[in-house]
């Protein structure tokens, strides 16, 4: 142990201590009185960048998007009652998207405890299903021993969240107690005679699909089972926002699983005879609300890949259940010897061909087409660019239409909160400052979270924000058209100026009313080297690459008359 090993420290340095012992490089705040002392003690640690943000949100929005880039457990620090409450949006998406993260959450002095004193709350109830572990640390000689579990927690089989609490006289109380070891991770591997039953079904199949998902991947993963892949010639797909998993460009890419899907892969899915699930929970998303297998047993022979246990077998039975990491997993794949492809070669080449065909723009009411906004991106932006986005419609424009050029380029929440675009772009700057990064939203998750902004011209990160400008909530306008056509309430959206808005914060501003307008105010934005907004106006009529308002309001009305 280190020289400090039996002097008193503070629970607040000793806190920060063993953040600075675990690896943690930043972290990510709104700061609060009720952790005064952990914010003294990383006036000791400038080596840990310290990032003030403007709301909770934003700050467990930023951690979540740290460990998903890095695989690494973004730390969090807010404080008791409304801080907590606001960060839980973060929290909740890296639950649902395995993200390692850390919420360090400032709490009432032990004095007060279930008293209902000033911003109480019970973290242990709240947090409970929305985390891997939640505890309070009461004692400030166990703060390097919480703070450990916490970060193997965080990583170990399926990543997810931890939060911790942080009792204010803990602290300031001190304690003569010796920093651990920085922690490890604990992933399961794939046995010898799970993957020679693999290689055995895969050689029995005429019809297989891999479909790649979830979280917990490396780039050193990504290229083992791009190997794998490409000796087995498979047609490999990916799960919903996890398209980075897999080069689009490679000729064995065939399309995402999600909302919006090809529907020739839709059909695919339905009608292949082995799926290699790698990584991927299954979730409604990725089944089309549990459509696309049978449940709980499927008519395909499912080979079901997870770093959690406790997910195998949770909806579907599978022939071949997995249990191990992605990285120890992928090593596997790739070592194991490549059975006789030519039965489903055709079968790969014809999913690649309906890859290409829906890639190709469609048409869209008014003078804006945000297809062949996508088409300028996937020739402007180098194969580096991170792209963040919102939750909304809109997105679906660039889940169909861009194309992700490999690991960690693409940051998006499988848990469909919106106010994520803005948050994770900041972070995503931070981590990579030397890669473009493109945040899209909707006009009304940019003002969930577009605070932000003020974060990233303090911290001269220059991402470029496009806020996709319909008037309303459109997913939700969606379904009010389709359930009560014609019946709008609670969906409409008055806006500001967003390019004026962006310059008040100190940022450059464009707008954009039609097409060929994009590129120019693209290349202004990128020159600025400033962050930067590019407000998009689309028609309010246009709602999906495929749908329009009007349209579904019509079938609507038909179906109802």
């Amino acid at each position: 142990m280190n020289d400090r090993a039996h002097a008193a420290r503070s629970g607040g340095k000793l806190l920060v201590d063993a953040l600075k012992v675990h690896g943690a490089d930043a972290v990510f705040c709104v700061p609060g009185e009720s952790y005064l002392a952990a914010l003294d003690a990383f006036h000791d640690h400038r080596d840990i960048r310290l990032i003030v943000c403007r709301q909770e949100g934003g700050v467990a929005n930023m951690a979540e998007a740290y460990g998903k880039l890095t695989g690494r457990p973004g730390i969090a620090f807010v404080t008791r009652g409304p801080g907590a409450t606001n960060a839980s949006v973060g929290v909740h998406t890296g639950k649902q998207d395995s993200t390692p993260m850390i919420l360090f959450i400032g709490q009432v002095g032990s004095d007060a405890v279930e008293r209902e004193a000033f911003q109480e709350v019970d973290f242990r109830r709240m947090f409970g299903p929305l985390s891997k572990w939640v505890a309070s640390i009461d004692r400030p000689d166990r703060v390097p021993e919480f703070v450990s579990r916490a970060f193997h927690t965080a990583v170990a089989g399926r990543p997810g969240p931890v939060v911790l609490a942080l009792p204010e006289d803990m602290l300031t109380d001190t304690a003569a107690v010796a920093d651990t070891a920085p922690y490890k991770r604990v992933a399961a591997h794939a046995g010898a005679e799970d993957m020679h039953r693999l290689r055995t079904l895969l050689a029995q199949a005429s019809k297989p699909l891999v479909v790649l998902g979830g979280n917990g991947w490396s780039s050193e993963a990504c290229e083992d089972i791009k190997t794998f892949i490409a000796a087995n010639n498979l047609p490999a797909a990916a799960a919903f926002r996890r398209q980075d998993l897999l080069d689009n460009r490679d000729p064995h890419y065939v399309g995402d699983i999600a909302v919006g899907m090809n529907p020739a892969l839709q059909a695919r899915a339905r009608d292949c005879d082995l799926l290699l699930v790698i990584g991927a929970r299954m979730g409604e998303f990725t089944t089309n609300g549990y459509t696309l297998l049978d449940v709980p047993c499927p008519r395909q022979k499912l080979i079901h890949v997870h770093a959690g246990v406790e997910e195998l077998g949770r909806v579907y039975q599978a022939e071949l259940p997995i249990n191990a990491g992605m990285p120890e997993f992928s090593a596997a794949a790739k070592a194991l010897a490549p059975v006789d492809a030519k039965a489903w070669e055709a079968w790969t080449a014809q999913a690649r061909g309906d890859f290409e065909r829906w890639q190709q723009p469609t048409s869209m009411p008014g003078a804006v087409n945000l297809a062949e906004i996508m088409m300028i991106l996937n020739r402007r932006m180098p194969p580096e660019t991170i792209v963040t986005n919102d939750a909304g419609n809109f997105a679906i424009w660039v889940h169909r239409f861009y194309r992700y050029t490999g690991f960690r380029t693409q940051l998006a929440p499988t848990s469909g909160a919106m106010g994520y675009g803005v948050p994770s772009a900041v972070a995503a700057k931070l981590v990579h400052p030397d890669r473009p990064v493109l945040a899209f939203c909707g006009d009304g998750g940019f003002m969930m979270t577009g605070q932000e902004l003020a974060t990233a011209v303090q911290y001269d990160l220059p991402i470029v924000v496009l806020v996709i400008n319909n008037g309303m909530y459109g997913t939700i306008r969606m379904h009010q058209e389709r359930e009560y056509p014609g019946r709008i309430a609670g969906t409409g959206l008055r806006n500001p100026d967003f390019p004026a808005l962006a310059r008040a914060y100190g940022a450059h501003g464009e707008l954009v009313c039609a097409t060929s307008e994009f590129e120019p105010a693209l290349e202004r934005a990128l020159a600025s080297g400033k962050p930067a907004v590019i407000e998009i106006r689309i028609d309010p009529d246009a709602i999906t690459p495929r749908a329009t308002l009007s349209g579904i309001r019509a079938e609507a009305l038909k179906t109802k008359a």
